[in-house]
């Protein structure tokens, strides 16, 4: 049985790290390491974590160095056969890793593997709505505007993905091996899945089952939605770098996709006026997102204009009624789509 190293950063997730690691530790895939980062956590992070006497959990000190540089030092200490990363306020289904190890063992030329995800409030409530990515013949030209992963903790990647897009960095003060760009605080997975796209013959799978539990983050995206649009041209500049007909063909339509992106966020998080302003800017770009996108982009318009222009008390009954609708839907897709693969 091959070996998984699972890659927990933590910074500042007392409320939450116990029951990410819980999680892990229930697998029905035993053979595991967990590799906990303390990314300079200030909280009682790691103290939680250092109540595991179990010889599975390993604890990796390092100064502040973000999300990217964590998950580089967990890359260089793993000793597994696969890798995975979970962040510190998610949760996996007991039989996550059981799941994509199958799916990877069964297709030699899938180098990553993820799931579904369900959406959780704060407390961990199933809020009874999923991440609904593509699961199959993933472009890169698609990956400039969309993750096919969904979020940090659905991936489970073989370990020569990363030897395949590894560099070497001297930010840190010393030559190191990296895989993450630790110059991105926003969008550094899709940094390096565009990397692992264009430069490598691994391709991206999906299961089509809900394994991943992903916590809605409650803080407000008004002070952030500019930084979103500034990183995404910062990643376009660097992809530029090696692919510039990629970018020079993609830019303008994967603008209309992040703008529906953040829109999509904004509303998440009961900001009207952001959402309006951020849809309407989609349909600037590029108008031709209501065909190619129909359902995601009139969703999205609609709960944006009602969010701005209704009572919140109305709004929020509406929103509940809504999104029940919406879930129903995707667990109606989830049933076709395991009828299909059986």
């Amino acid at each position: 049985m091959k070996k998984v190293s699972v890659i927990i950063p933590v910074y500042n997730a007392e409320k939450y790290v116990e029951d990410a690691v819980k999680s892990v530790l229930s697998q029905t895939y035993e053979n595991i390491e967990i590799l906990i980062i303390d990314d300079g956590s200030p909280d009682k992070s790691i103290e939680i974590c250092e109540r595991f006497k179990n010889p599975k959990v390993k604890i990796i000190r390092q100064k502040n160095r973000g999300l990217a540089g964590a998950r580089n030092t967990g890359i260089r200490h793993a000793q597994g056969d696969y890798l995975a990363f979970l962040d510190a306020d998610d949760m996996w289904l007991p039989e996550k890793l059981e799941k994509h190890i199958l799916h990877l063992e069964n297709s030699s030329q899938i180098g990553i593997s993820f799931s579904r995800s369900a959406f959780i409030n704060e407390v961990g409530e199933d809020l009874n709505i999923y991440q609904m990515s593509k699961l199959t013949d993933i472009k890169a030209s698609e990956l400039l505007y969309f993750n096919p992963l969904g979020n940090g903790s659905s991936g489970v990647f073989r370990k020569e993905v990363f030897a395949a897009i590894s560099f070497i960095d001297d930010s840190s003060g010393v030559d190191e091996c990296c895989y993450f760009d630790t110059n991105f605080t926003m969008y550094e997975d899709i940094e390096c899945w565009l990397r692992i796209a264009i430069q490598t013959p691994w391709q991206f799978e999906g299961i089509p089952e809900v394994l991943t539990l992903y916590r809605v983050n409650p803080k407000s995206l008004s002070s952030n939605f500019l930084a979103g649009i500034e990183h995404w041209e910062k990643l376009d500049e660097k992809v530029k770098l090696y692919a510039p007909k990629l970018i020079e063909e993609w830019k303008q339509l994967a603008m209309a996709f992040r703008m529906q992106y953040l829109a999509r966020e904004a509303v998440r998080r009961q900001t009207g006026s952001i959402a309006v302003e951020l849809i309407n800017r989609s349909l600037v770009y590029n108008w031709r997102i209501i065909f190619l996108d129909p359902f995601p982009t009139v969703f999205t318009w609609i709960m944006s204009y009602l969010l701005w222009l209704v009572p919140k008390s109305i709004y929020v009954k509406m929103e509940a009624l809504i999104l029940q609708i919406k879930g129903s839907f995707q667990r109606h897709k989830f049933v076709q789509e395991k009828n299909a693969s059986a």
